[in-house]
C-alpha cells in the first residue's frame, strides 16, 4: 500500500528534473581526453582555510510518504568540491547528480520526476533505477537451467525486461548511509525471495553509491544465491549533460564515444540473435571515434529512430580486475564531461527513444536523455555463446560501474 500524506514540500533537497530499455508500446515491441580541469564551484565562507577543510559527506532524510508502511528515504551525498548526488531507497534509484558547467554553476544531469509527480513510484521509463534481477530483456520470458524451464513474468511485448512487473525498481531496500575517507555513500540491501517474478533461489543484492571527492561516483554491486540463478543488474540512468530538464531539449549534440569495436545484433523485438557485429567505420554502429550522438540517425532503419544496442567493450568483463573505460561523452554548450568506467562486459547505450514528452515522463520528449547501461550480455540465459550470467551458491556477484565528472 502507498501513502501520501503530503506531497508539496517533501524532498526538500530532491533537485530532480526529471533503453537500454524503458517500457516500450505494444506495437511497435519493445578518445581520452588530453586534459581535464575541473572548476571549484566558490564557497560562500570567506576562509580558505575551511574550504580545504571540507569533506565528503552524506545526509539521510525521511520523506514525507511510505510504501507497505515503510518510509521513503533520501540520502544526499556531497563531495569537498560542491558535487551532490541524492539516492532513494525507493528503487535504489539515483535521483539526481548536480556538476557543473565551465562556469562553476551547478546543475543537475540525471532525468527523473519532480517531487509533486506521483508518477515517480511508477517510473514507465525507469528514470534512474536498480534493475534487477535482470536487466534487459529475455526472449519470452524463459530459460532452462540444470534441466529445469523457468518462466517469467512478461512485460515486453513476449519478452522479459528489467526483472519483472514488480521488480527491485519497485521496492523499498534497506538502506542506511556509509563513509570513508575521501567519500561519503549509502549502502542498500534487498533480499528477492525464491520465485520472485519466476526465478529461482534466494538472493540477497547490495549496491554501494559512492561520490569521491575525486568527483567520481562509484556505484559497487555484489550478490550471493542459495540457488543457481541468472542476474544482471544495472542503473537505468537517463543523462542530460545541459542539465536534465525538459526545455533543454534533446542529446542528439552530445559527442559520444565508445570504447567498443563490435555490438550485439538484435530482431524486431531487440532480442539478441547471438551474433556480435563488427562496428565498420563511418557507420552508423560506429563510435569508435567520437562524433554527436544524432550524427548517423538519417542512416538508421529502425522506428523509431535511435539507438538501443549494447556494445561490447574492449577489454571488459573482468570482475577481478580494475574498469576500464566504457564511454566519454561531451557536452559542447556547458563543457561538461562524463566518462564510464566499468568491470561488466557490455554496454547498452539507449537514446531514448521512446519517451513522449507527457506528464507520466515528466515531460521529458524523445530524445531527451540518454542511457549508458553497463551489464551482462542481453538474453544470456538462452544464449550459450555469450559470456555466463548464472551465479552458483557459494559464489559472490560483483561489479563496479565509475561515472568521473570534468569540464573543459
Amino acid at each position: 500500500m502507498i501513502r501520501f500524506p503530503l506531497w508539496l514540500g517533501m524532498f526538500s533537497l530532491f533537485a530532480v528534473c526529471g533503453s537500454g530499455c524503458e517500457r516500450k508500446p505494444a506495437s511497435p515491441p519493445a578518445q581520452p581526453p588530453t586534459e581535464i580541469s575541473v572548476p571549484i564551484p566558490a564557497s560562500n565562507s570567506s576562509s580558505k582555510e575551511a574550504d580545504m577543510n571540507k569533506t565528503a559527506a552524506v545526509t539521510r532524510e525521511k520523506l514525507n510518504a511510505e510504501v507497505d508502511g515503510k518510509s521513503l528515504e533520501q540520502f544526499v551525498l556531497t563531495n569537498k568540491n560542491g558535487l551532490r548526488a541524492v539516492v532513494l531507497n525507493w528503487g535504489g534509484t539515483l535521483a539526481s547528480v548536480e556538476t557543473p558547467d565551465r562556469t562553476g554553476k551547478l546543475d543537475n544531469i540525471v532525468c527523473g520526476f519532480s517531487p509533486d509527480n506521483a508518477k515517480f513510484l511508477t517510473n514507465p521509463p525507469y528514470f534512474g533505477v536498480t534493475c534487477g534481477r535482470y536487466g534487459n530483456r529475455i526472449a519470452k520470458g524463459k530459460f532452462t537451467l540444470d534441466g529445469t524451464e523457468y518462466t517469467l513474468a512478461t512485460n515486453n511485448g513476449a519478452n522479459h525486461l528489467h526483472g519483472g512487473k514488480k521488480a527491485f525498481d519497485k521496492y523499498i531496500w534497506d538502506a542506511e548511509p556509509v563513509q570513508g575517507e575521501g567519500w561519503a555513500g549509502v549502502k542498500l540491501t534487498l533480499v528477492s525471495p525464491d520465485g520472485d517474478e519466476g526465478f529461482p533461489g534466494t538472493l540477497t543484492s547490495v549496491v554501494t553509491y559512492k561520490l569521491t571527492d575525486k568527483n567520481e561516483l562509484r556505484i559497487e554491486y555484489s550478490a550471493t544465491t542459495d540457488k543457481a540463478t541468472p542476474l544482471n543488474l544495472t542503473n537505468h540512468g537517463y543523462w542530460n549533460l545541459k542539465g536534465a530538464r525538459p526545455e533543454n531539449g534533446t542529446v542528439l549534440d552530445h559527442v559520444m564515444h565508445l570504447n567498443c569495436d563490435s555490438y550485439i545484433a538484435v530482431d524486431d523485438e531487440s532480442i539478441p540473435t547471438g551474433k556480435l557485429t563488427a562496428v565498420k567505420d563511418d557507420s552508423p554502429m560506429d563510435f569508435m571515434k567520437a562524433k554527436p550522438i544524432g550524427q548517423d540517425f538519417g542512416k538508421l532503419t529502425n522506428d523509431p529512430q535511435g539507438y538501443d544496442h549494447c556494445w561490447v567493450i574492449n577489454g571488459g568483463g573482468d570482475s577481478t580486475k580494475a574498469p576500464v573505460l566504457a564511454a566519454e561523452v561531451r557536452e559542447p554548450s556547458t563543457g561538461r564531461v562524463m566518462r564510464v568506467l566499468t568491470t561488466e562486459p557490455g554496454v547498452q547505450f539507449y537514446t531514448g527513444n521512446y519517451l513522449p514528452g507527457t506528464p507520466d515522463v515528466n515531460g521529458f520528449a524523445k530524445h531527451g536523455g540518454f542511457c549508458l547501461e553497463t551489464q551482462k550480455f542481453p538474453d544470456s540465459p538462452n544464449q550459450p555463446s555469450f559470456p555466463s550470467c548464472i551465479l552458483k551458491p557459494g559464489e559472490t556477484y560483483r561489479q563496479v560501474t565509475v561515472h568521473e565528472f570534468a569540464v573543459e
